[in-house]
């Protein structure tokens, strides 16, 4: 037995409760700004991720008009800092409705890193920046999606393996629904099968 939820019948505040519980985990764009009067902004937007390859591009969405949108469009600058567990703390703390002339770097204790291709500055205790500059603004509804093109990745060296980012020292956090957060939990990996490997049906999991 099924339960049918309709947003046409229910109201869109639990309608919203229900999809952000369902959409889940969600990363975290960690989103710093910098406002027309140069006051620094630091929120965090779960409805993240990545919208192009070629060019490199990246969105977020602005759920009603927020500081992060204001100072987006004025500027046209942000960088997406990565929101790590032992951030946790911090990152949650930047949520809070600071009035838009309160600095949330200072009001949450996090220290200011020069971006290298933007004047926006990045979290510097944040293991990876993307830098992006504003592409586009798409206006869906009550939000707002923010397309940012990719100009530069600055990833510390203590969570690369080699060339690549090791998931187990980035520990990413993510949203789920309601005031709950996880965190990376068991890594599983699998290879995609190529059709010319493919059995010619599928009946679930096969013992090597």
């Amino acid at each position: 037995m099924r339960r049918d939820l309709d947003p046409e019948t229910i109201s869109s505040r639990d309608f919203y409760a229900v999809l952000n519980a369902v959409v889940v985990p969600r990363p975290i764009a960690w989103v710093s700004s910098r406002s027309a009067e140069g006051v620094l902004n630091l929120a965090p937007h779960s409805f993240f991720t990545v919208s192009c390859v070629r060019p490199p591009m990246v969105q977020f969405t602005s759920v009603g008009r927020k500081d992060s949108l204001n100072n987006v469009e004025a500027t046209r600058e942000f960088v997406v800092n990565f929101a790590a567990e032992p951030l946790f703390e911090q990152v949650n703390a930047t949520a809070t409705n600071f009035p838009p002339e309160i600095d949330e770097f200072a009001a949450v204790g996090l220290h200011v890193e020069p971006s290298t291709t933007i004047a926006v500055p990045r979290v510097a205790e944040s293991p990876v920046a993307i830098e992006c500059t504003l592409h586009t603004t798409v206006e869906l509804g009550d939000s707002t999606v923010v397309i940012g093109r990719v100009r530069r990745i600055s990833i510390d060296e203590s969570v690369m393996d080699g060339n690549h980012p090791e998931i187990t020292k980035l520990q990413p956090l993510a949203r789920l629904g309601r005031n709950e957060w996880s965190t990376l939990g068991e890594i599983r990996d699998i290879s995609r099968i190529r059709y010319a490997d493919w059995p010619g049906d599928y009946a679930g999991p096969r013992n090597a």
